[in-house]
């Protein structure tokens, strides 16, 4: 029987728990599917060096990272997805059966949890706040579940990260919900509005890049989803808007109201990459990017 491709430096990765010194501000976490291992790179080396924000914003896979880093856990982020990237429990068919996704999240919050628990009581703690954007498949718009304030957070997550034409809605607090970057990539918006002086965005794709718009994509949306009009919408939109969002973020950058965080070398990682290597080298891309930012983070938060 073939055993299930790993990361060749699984056993390498770093462990722990993150201290309990707070940063105040709020960290920003785009999504990109399994190129979120970049942001599980980033995010351990800030915890390494005890940089914990006092709130969490994430979209998708960001929501994923941010579960893990709220809750501390060194390199839980990075175990999840470079061991089990090719079971068919966590990603593929056995994974559709069970989920009615492509992602197993019962895998992944109860199977995989049994042997590497995630830290409930320290995800629960109330000075640290979690948001996770999802999108309302009724309005097409971004909903922000909130950690406490919502029904079920993981609940919220597993909505978030639910990729639309692969996954069926899940249902948040009443609503159906799909993949927040259905409606929204980089929520840095929401925290401004939050009032979030410092504020600190981790990307998955290099400063520069921007997409294709395409009409082709545009039309899918509106065939798959006719029956959900304002969903299909925004995801027929979500290309164009994600270029405006990433120039609204270079402006922001350049005025130093928010910090950013991007890979440093463009990579040929997919959203569903199947190469186990590739995505432990974008991992270690992240954890590199991570630490190369300390002193430049530092001086931002503390200015």
């Amino acid at each position: 029987m073939n055993k299930t491709p790993v990361f060749s430096g699984i056993e390498y990765l770093p462990r722990g728990q993150a201290s309990d010194k707070i940063c105040p501000g709020c960290i920003v976490l785009e999504g990109g599917a399994f190129r979120g291992v970049y942001t599980s790179g980033v995010l351990d080396a800030l915890m390494e060096a005890d940089i914990n924000m006092e709130c969490t914003v994430g979209v998708s896979a960001g929501a994923l990272n941010g579960m893990n880093y709220v809750s501390g856990q060194i390199g839980r982020s990075a175990r999840i997805n470079l061991q089990f990237r090719r079971d068919p429990r966590y990603v593929g068919i056995h994974a559709y059966r069970s989920n009615r996704g492509i992602i197993g999240f019962n895998f992944v919050l109860g199977e995989y949890d049994k042997q590497d628990p995630l830290d409930l009581k320290a995800l629960g703690r109330d000075h640290r706040r979690l948001v996770a954007v999802a999108t309302n498949c009724l309005t097409g718009q971004p909903e922000y579940f909130e950690k406490g304030r919502c029904g079920d957070i993981l609940k919220a997550i597993q909505a978030s990260a639910s990729m639309p034409y692969v996954s069926r809605p899940v249902t948040v607090d009443g609503i159906p919900c799909l993949d927040g970057g259905c409606s929204l990539n980089i929520p840095y918006r929401w925290a401004l509005e939050q009032g979030f002086e410092k504020i600190v965005v981790v990307r998955t794709r290099p400063a520069s890049f921007r997409k294709k718009e395409s009409g082709r994509a545009s039309r899918m949306a509106r065939r798959f989803y006719k029956s959900s009009p304002a969903l299909a919408q925004a995801i027929a939109g979500s290309d164009a808007r994600y270029n405006i969002e990433c120039d609204e973020l270079e402006k922001l950058r350049e005025q130093g109201r928010v910090y950013v965080i991007s890979p440093s070398s463009s990579t040929s990682v997919s959203r569903l990459e199947k190469d186990m290597e590739k995505l432990g080298e974008f991992y270690y891309l992240g954890l590199s990017d991570g630490q190369s930012h300390l002193d430049s983070l530092r001086e931002y938060l503390e200015s």
